[in-house]
């Protein structure tokens, strides 16, 4: 398959691998992804296998669903529980714990509630069942909040009155920001390719400028991911980081501006809990007052307990990179895929999820071993 194949070929995987060890040097590097495909890709390919022992790779917060609050998915929970409501989401949503239920747990005792592949599927069914409420839980970065926007704008022209969403979108370069202000010293991001396909390069040169730190918007493919890595070891080692764009074939300088007007039409930015970081100035998106009438929050009064995280999940650490999923007392035991206790475990893109399937669980750390 064109544009695959090509990025998977074992010989230039050998000859890349080989210039970054000949690069890396012997003083350690910390490189964090922030994408939950690259963190499946990561994984899946045995990236960290292939690094010299100076070079760590770590896994930031780079899936959406992983990042929603606990507060976040009680409130999903408690549209669920309201009568004559279709709750529409995407599937990773599903079994997400809350406090004391789940998406998954309320569709067993009845509550209507369906999984889409798509916003507008969620505004087919709004059309379909006019004496119903249906409501789109809205969780993603950048890359999803365009066709929510989109989804909100039609149902306003077309004066389809019984469809809303609830947002809990994110917006990544705050997050970095905060991640950079952190207690871990990060050298370099692995810069999300499908954000980046939206929002373009701009705004990440705050990374460089402000906290000297290398970016490369990379890939996912194996050779991809290996060219990013060593263009970062490049900078670090030249000491002039800055921003490269190694995913050319589909990130533009400036994004797609049609998508990004459609999110600033709908959307505007406030403040947004992420979980296991806190809140992030900024970070977030709240629907404009113009289409307030499609904002379950401006519609309903929603009674939502406090929230409350698992006794002993550490998803938040892992989120920030402090720590790797086998280090949480509960990873491979009782927070197994079929029966989570964080949402790291849940969704497809999860760090939890990604180890359980695909990594060494006893790797040493590159902090433990130079």
């Amino acid at each position: 398959m064109k544009y695959v194949e090509e990025f998977r070929r074992s010989g230039p995987v050998k000859n890349l691998t080989e210039r970054i060890h000949r690069s890396a040097g012997s003083d350690p590097l910390i490189f964090m992804e922030v994408c939950g495909t690259h963190t499946m890709a990561i994984a899946r390919y045995g990236i960290r296998e292939l690094l010299p022992a100076s070079v760590e790779l770590i896994s930031g917060p780079g899936c959406p669903v992983c990042v929603t609050p606990q507060q976040e998915i009680d409130r999903a929970v408690a549209l669920a529980r309201l009568p004559e409501t279709i709750v529409t989401t995407f599937g990773d949503m599903m079994k997400v714990p809350g406090s004391a239920s789940s998406l998954e747990f309320e569709h067993g005792r009845g509550a209507d509630i369906r999984i889409v592949t798509s916003t507008l599927d969620a505004l087919v069914i709004a059309g379909k069942n006019p004496d119903r409420n249906v409501v789109f839980i809205g969780v993603g970065f950048e890359t999803t909040a365009p066709t929510v926007a989109a989804a909100i704008k039609m149902a306003k022209e077309r004066h389809i009155h019984n469809f809303s969403v609830l947002s809990a979108h994110k917006l990544v370069p705050p997050a970095l920001k905060a991640l950079s202000e952190g207690p871990l010293k990060i050298d370099g991001f692995l810069c999300p390719g499908h954000v980046s396909a939206i929002i373009g390069i701009h705004p990440y040169e705050f990374l460089p400028e402000q906290y000297h730190t290398a970016c490369v918007i990379s890939g996912f493919e194996p050779l991809d991911i290996l060219e990013s890595l060593h263009l970062l070891i490049r900078q670090v080692r030249d000491n002039a980081p800055g921003i490269e764009n190694q995913y050319k074939r589909a990130v533009r300088k400036n994004g797609n501006p049609v998508a990004r007007q459609w999110m600033d039409d709908v959307f505007s930015p406030c403040d947004s809990v992420w979980r296991g970081i806190g809140m992030i100035p900024d970070s977030g998106l709240k629907i404009r007052p113009q289409y307030a009438g499609h904002d379950i929050l401006q519609r309903v009064h929603l009674e939502v307990e406090p929230a409350e995280e698992p006794a002993g999940c550490r998803c938040g650490e892992v989120l920030r990179g402090v720590i790797r999923p086998p280090e949480c007392p509960l990873f491979g035991k009782s927070c197994l895929p079929e029966t989570p206790v964080g949402a790291c475990m849940v969704s497809g893109e999860g760090t939890c999820a990604a180890y359980y399937r695909y990594q060494s669980w006893n790797a040493p750390l590159v902090s433990e071993t130079v």
